[in-house]
């Protein structure tokens, strides 16, 4: 387990230069994200339901600092495990990381995790790369194999490499500038975009553009990330890839149907029964105690604030346990079953909430309704942005420069490549808002018409 002391590393993209400060580096990553204006942008980027006016529901950033919490406890409680269990390996320096940073790290990589997403969710997603698949006859020829893959396959686990990275016209070199930990720990699928494969659990989707590949390949080097193969290029995840995912993976569900309760779309007790019986097959609490506190509550949404409370504790438990079991495989790239699946095989009403969270939330008018605004939104973006870029300077009808105008100078990339400018486009539209896409969109097609400041 020797690898052990060199999964981490203090290094950061850009600016590399030591300060002397009351945080330490990871504690500073947690930090610049907090202030970046990427994860800000959160705030108005759809989790799931419609972000209304009166009651008051998950959005990404509320979603991200909840995955950062558990991420905390959970990087916590396997850095005291590894502290423990593997001291012999661990040179002092090791020693200090794992008791006291890895917590950081963890936190930090589920603070960003997220910060690659486009407007809409999934429809966003599903929008770019289906802009391309359709527009293949006008505009695959410009691309090569790789760099079409990226556009046709767009993915906000790639997009946020780029997004923290990326060195944008007039900006600061590195991006966020963030150390290497915690950029390795959001790559969950550390591969490029044609080694994706259905069924492998670190390449079911992709983790960096071509664009990006050289500055993943110094990452992967700075946290000892083991190559599986070379051409495609594919790593084995870093091992706290696992327990960013497991955060995740806890929160995404559960505080989905405490939305869901929220807003009228499920009832208190189906909630309530769901939440009961994933706590009873997951911890040693005493069921009857939990019972007699529900009793004595008279607020429903209070009840389900409780329970949701209790079933993270139990789902960070379970997991950890499982983590621990299987920490050896997981070290040496060996594991392939997703964490929270196998608390799954062990809790099957856990499975039943996620079937339940497809029919009744997933699946729910509101939801689907958002979903096809947002694909048509962010679609019709990229069909006023993606063709004047792609033509040379001086070929651009007047129409054509004036619609490039809208976009803020730092996403122009004039003396780049045909895909180079392609990827200003998309870091310019998959950075929008809901909102700010919604309203873009409502005056370029000439819904909403005068003048605003």
């Amino acid at each position: 387990m020797e690898q052990l002391n060199h999964l981490y590393t203090n290094q950061r993209t850009g600016d590399h230069s030591p300060r002397k400060v009351s945080r330490t580096d990871f504690q500073r990553d947690f930090d610049r994200l907090i202030f970046s204006s990427a994860f800000r942008r959160l705030q108005n980027k759809t989790q799931v339901f419609p972000l209304p006016g009166s009651v008051f529901v998950h959005n990404r950033l509320t979603h991200s600092l909840e995955v950062s919490s558990v991420g905390r406890s959970l990087g916590s409680l396997a850095g005291e495990f590894i502290q423990k269990e593997y001291e012999n390996y661990l040179s002092p320096e090791s020693l200090q990381f794992y008791l006291y940073d890895l917590q950081s790290v963890v936190a930090a990589a589920c603070l960003c995790h997220d910060v690659g997403n486009p407007a809409f969710g999934h429809s966003g997603e599903d929008a770019i790369a289906s802009y391309f698949e359709k527009n293949q006859s006008e505009l695959k020829d410009f691309f090569t194999d790789k760099e079409w893959a990226d556009l046709i396959n767009f993915e906000g686990n790639a997009n946020a490499i780029r997004v923290l990275t990326h060195q944008q016209n007039g900006k600061d070199e590195g991006g966020v500038q963030l150390t290497f930990s915690t950029l390795s720990s959001i790559a969950k699928y550390p591969c490029e975009a044609i080694a994706k494969k259905k069924g492998a659990i670190n390449r079911k989707k992709f983790g960096f553009f071509q664009n990006e590949k050289e500055t993943f390949k110094k990452i992967a080097s700075q946290t000892a990330l083991s190559i599986e193969s070379e051409e495609p290029l594919i790593y084995k995840r870093n091992p706290f890839v696992w327990l960013v995912e497991m955060a995740d993976d806890i929160c995404y569900n559960i505080i989905d149907m405490e939305d869901a309760h929220r807003l009228g779309i499920i009832s208190t007790h189906d909630c309530e029964s769901l939440f009961l019986e994933v706590i009873n097959q997951t911890t040693s609490d005493d069921m009857k105690r939990i019972e007699q506190k529900l009793c004595s509550m008279q607020n429903s949404n209070e009840k389900i604030s409780y329970l949701r409370a209790k079933l993270i504790g139990s789902l960070i438990v379970s997991g950890m346990d499982l983590y621990k079991k299987h920490f050896e495989s997981i070290v040496n790239g060996t594991h392939n079953i997703g964490l929270i699946d196998t608390v799954k095989q062990s809790s099957p009403s856990l499975s039943e909430i996620e079937q339940f969270s497809i029919s009744k939330i997933y699946n729910h008018r509101s939801v689907v309704e958002i979903e096809n605004a947002g694909y048509n939104v962010m679609y019709e973006l990229l069909n006023h942005f993606i063709p004047p870029v792609i033509k040379n300077k001086d070929d651009r009808k007047s129409y054509e420069k004036k619609a490039l105008q809208l976009m803020p100078s730092q996403f122009h990339y004039d003396q780049g490549t045909v895909y180079q400018k392609v990827l200003g486009v998309l870091d310019f539209v998959s950075g929008m808002t809901d909102n700010f896409a919604t309203d873009l969109y409502r005056k370029i097609k000439g819904i909403d018409i005068g003048m605003t400041m």
